[in-house]
């Protein structure tokens, strides 16, 4: 099954191919084999192996996805409309998403991609989620609450839908732990990225000394490779809109500053994702850390910062504040370059070290209040 000979599927599906290239490819068949065996499977593999486009399709070619849907989900609503953008050109209609305020899924979907907080909302009414016949919860080690909740409520209602198969995948994460957890799943290791990334390390500018390093940075590589894109990776909007700045006033002809962040409105968003003549450098906050593949993209300026939603529980308030990212984080924002040919990051670090005090996957940030209220309705219904 694996490699770029065509799989056909059943139900009328399109045939579907396994590119050679991605590492995930090797595993098709081993990742199958484990998913037909086991209620409950973990694939952990480095940024870049394939895992968030492949894995749907590995699901489908097993017939999965037909009466009822294959759900996948995402942490932030540019990858999930991203991922079922690039997957529907070659499935059709049979791919879907849903975003908050925003479903483009029909009773023909098969594969259907949502923020991880749409699949939570969906527990108010389907506690035991009958719809789906498959649950992929991708980008794992992001561990927001949101998640840590999926997690514990897909363990609790699984002896109660033995039908129903789950697959958690994750690009670093504490794969026996999660197995523990799960009653010893099974583990599926990718290994390897589609091109090496080399590290170059700098030291950490001062936060009034942002954008002014940044576009130093951005001139640096500009003077090695005149030609290839580059994406930037900034605390916030602010920050990108002052680089932005910076950078218009220093960057050669012939290249195209471009602004990602979750603010912009969806079609903003898609500009990034579209071919252009010019080079292009992509200023964007952490919603391009995962399951977006920008096409172009070579070198990776990483700031290692972003900035992250904190809950203080003395004033009841939840506040944003710029610090520096996990380890988990700034090897997403590496595996962005590395995609189309041999890639560069250019990281902002001390010593060459771990990101200074957050080593280690994301923990959750954020008070549990909406998440909460999002599970009492379900847990309700279900316990």
């Amino acid at each position: 099954m694996s490699g770029e000979s065509p799989v056909p599927t059943p139900g009328g599906l399109p045939t579907l191919r396994f590119p050679p290239e991605l590492p995930i490819s090797s595993q098709v068949e081993d990742t199958t084999a484990a998913i037909t065996a086991h209620q409950m499977v973990i694939v952990a593999g480095a940024t870049g192996s394939g895992k968030t486009t492949q894995l749907p399709k590995v699901l489908l070619a097993m017939g999965r996805g037909r009466p009822r849907q294959i759900g996948v989900t995402q942490p932030r609503r540019i990858a999930a409309t991203s991922v079922a953008g690039e997957l529907g050109t070659e499935l059709g209609t049979d791919v879907g998403y849903q975003i908050r305020f925003e479903d483009r899924s029909s009773r023909r979907t098969a594969v259907k991609f949502m923020t991880d907080g749409v699949l939570l909302a969906q527990l108010h009414s389907d506690p035991l989620l009958s719809r789906y016949d498959t649950i992929v919860l991708d980008e794992a080690h992001e561990r927001s609450l949101t998640i840590d909740f999926l997690l514990g409520w897909l363990k609790r209602i699984l002896p109660r839908r033995p039908d129903l198969k789950v697959v958690v995948s994750a690009a670093t994460i504490e794969t026996e732990r999660f197995s523990q957890f799960f009653g010893g799943a099974p583990v599926i290791q990718v290994e390897g990225r589609t091109f090496p990334v080399d590290v170059l390390y700098e030291p950490p500018p001062d936060e009034d000394e942002l954008a002014d390093s940044v576009a130093d940075a951005v001139a640096n590589v500009l003077s090695l490779d005149p030609d290839r894109d580059v994406l930037v990776f900034l605390p916030g909007e602010r920050e990108i809109r002052e680089a932005e700045n910076a950078l218009n006033a220093r960057a050669p002809r012939g290249t195209v500053v471009q602004p990602l962040y979750a603010r912009l409105s969806a079609s903003e968003q898609s500009w990034v994702f579209a071919t252009i003549p010019e080079r292009r450098v992509i200023l964007a906050t952490n919603v391009a850390e995962t399951s977006v593949t920008i096409p172009g993209i070579v070198y990776v300026v990483d700031t290692g910062v972003a900035r992250l939603s904190r809950y203080d529980p003395r004033s009841g308030v939840t506040r944003l504040h710029i610090e520096p990212v996990s380890q988990a984080s700034a090897d997403q924002r590496k595996g962005r370059c590395g995609r189309v040919r041999e890639g560069i990051c250019v990281a902002h670090k001390r010593n060459g070290g771990p990101v200074e005090g957050r080593e280690g996957a994301e923990g959750p940030r954020r008070a549990a209040d909406g998440a909460a209220r999002a599970m009492l309705p379900a847990g309700g219904q279900a316990a």
